[in-house]
């Protein structure tokens, strides 16, 4: 995946000092790539003789220009004094892409009473043009350039757009059709792409059943990687090295498929034909992808792979996702729900040091293929993508794992604010019974992206809408 990159559009005045404001334009500059988030900064340098977008000495559409051919996924107009808010919303609206509005606090006026920048003031003006223009924008509020609300407010508006920009260009990839009895699992392709431009691209389990048997059959380095990555780390006496093989050749055909089809996940119909057909299961080979940053849902959960490029978008792909059943209520915590799935979940997330790979405990082949464990707790995100009635929502809510009874399959415990608020939440819909587990604070940055998303709404259970929006005027700093 390309390295996200930022406009860096940073905007002045005439009538107020062009010399703070230069100072200013170096400063935060300075400040936002002492953040050591992963994106290259595209800037105005070499347009005028400050770098600064101001009056009409370059007009918005050599600004547009420039940044349209830099393919920057953002952009960020600091106003480094009250700011040309015209131009400003010029090259919003030409970008397309999501705006960060911000400008540091003024200091105390000069002795003789003047004012060098009334930043606040632009912001004001600037605001009420970009809605003028329609274009969409986040605020961080006015603050010092040192003041921790501007780091979170920064950090938190390049993560979202990081998940605009890869919901804007998902495709994913469907192997087999839904299981017949998973009437949950319905989709509508044709809203999908017409809404909001997700493309499914489908092949049938013939098609993945023979590119497995060509890749087991050769001797790439791509197989003998995933074998070895296989026996490294797993525990895998209860299977027999053909297994491992056949493990391995599924993981890398999925993967080719993927990268030949431009497909940022994968949706699977892991049961019950595949397993009969190849002798496997498919579990292990989708922890390993999910691992690498390929996520594949169950069950041709095409809702759940969307949301899992939207999470892990969300923490800057820095943590993997996790693919889960709720299932069942803890037995003694009143707030406690069991996230499970029959093998995976991750490698990398699991407590052992090496996990078992072992046969499917649920059916009658028993085939192998499933990674059993439990995976470490912690603060996590769950989110779930859904919709019906062409209606679209993100559900996200914050959960912490805990301790709890022994289980089979990928699976841990986790508590939450107040379980039945979530589960008549779910069950009310238009949510099924997957979510998308991380271990992160996902959700302001997910919250945050629904807004360039049209006909996305995000449905926050905890923290609630209010409280993500405190949390992002710097509630708690």
């Amino acid at each position: 995946m390309k390295k996200f990159k930022l406009g860096y559009a940073p905007t002045r005045r005439f009538v107020f000092s062009a010399e703070d404001a230069f100072k200013y334009k170096v400063m935060i500059r300075e400040k936002i790539e002492s953040f050591g988030l992963d994106m290259d900064i595209v800037d105005l340098e070499g347009l005028n003789s400050e770098g600064l977008l101001y009056d009409d000495h370059i007009n918005a559409d050599q600004i547009a220009a420039h940044l349209k051919k830099a393919e920057v996924d953002a952009v960020f107009f600091p106003h480094c004094n009250f700011g040309t808010e015209d131009t400003v919303a010029r090259v919003g609206k030409a970008l397309g892409k999501p705006v960060l509005l911000w400008g540091p606090r003024d200091e105390s006026p000069l002795e003789d009473g003047m004012r060098l920048r009334d930043t606040q003031c632009g912001l004001f003006a600037t605001g009420k043009v970009l809605r003028r223009f329609n274009v969409p924008f986040t605020y961080v509020t006015n603050s010092r350039v040192d003041d921790p609300v501007f780091e979170r407010g920064f950090t938190n508006f390049v993560a979202a757009a990081n998940v605009v920009r890869q919901f804007r260009n998902l495709r994913i990839l469907q192997i087999g059709p839904r299981p017949a009895s998973f009437w949950t699992m319905m989709c509508n392709e044709g809203e999908l792409l017409e809404r909001f431009g997700i493309e499914i691209h489908p092949i049938t389990l013939v098609d993945i059943q023979l590119a497995t048997k060509r890749i087991e059959k050769g001797t790439s380095a791509e197989l003998e990687e995933a074998m070895a990555y296989i026996k490294s780390k797993m525990d895998y006496s209860e299977v027999t090295e053909e297994d491992v093989r056949r493990i391995a050749a599924l993981k890398v055909a999925m993967k080719q498929y993927a990268r030949s089809t431009g497909s940022s996940a994968i949706a699977i119909q892991c049961w019950s034909s595949l397993q009969d057909a190849m002798g496997i299961m498919p579990c292990l080979a989708n922890a390993i992808l999910t691992d690498e940053q390929i996520p594949v849902t169950c069950e041709t959960d095409i809702h759940g792979a969307i949301t899992s490029v939207m999470v892990q978008a969300a923490t800057m792909n820095t943590a993997p996702t996790f693919f889960a059943d709720l299932t069942v209520r803890h037995p003694e915590n009143q707030n406690g729900e069991l996230l499970f799935h029959c093998g995976n979940f991750p490698v990398s997330l699991s407590v052992e040091e090496k996990p078992k790979l072992k046969k499917h405990f649920l059916f009658d082949s028993h085939a192998p293929g499933t990674h059993e464990s439990q995976i470490k707790g912690g603060q996590m995100t769950l989110a779930r993508f859904d919709g019906d009635h062409g209606e679209y929502q993100l559900f996200l809510g914050k959960a912490r794992g805990i301790e709890g009874p022994y289980t089979r399959g990928s699976w841990v415990w986790v508590e939450v604010n107040d379980w039945p608020l979530w589960e008549e939440k779910l069950v009310k819909g238009p949510y099924v019974h997957h979510s998308v587990g991380i271990h992160a604070n996902a959700i302001p940055a997910l919250y945050e992206a629904c807004q360039y998303i049209p006909g996305l709404t995000p449905d926050p259970v905890d923290p609630t809408e209010r409280e993500i929006q405190a949390w992002l005027r710097g509630a708690g700093l």
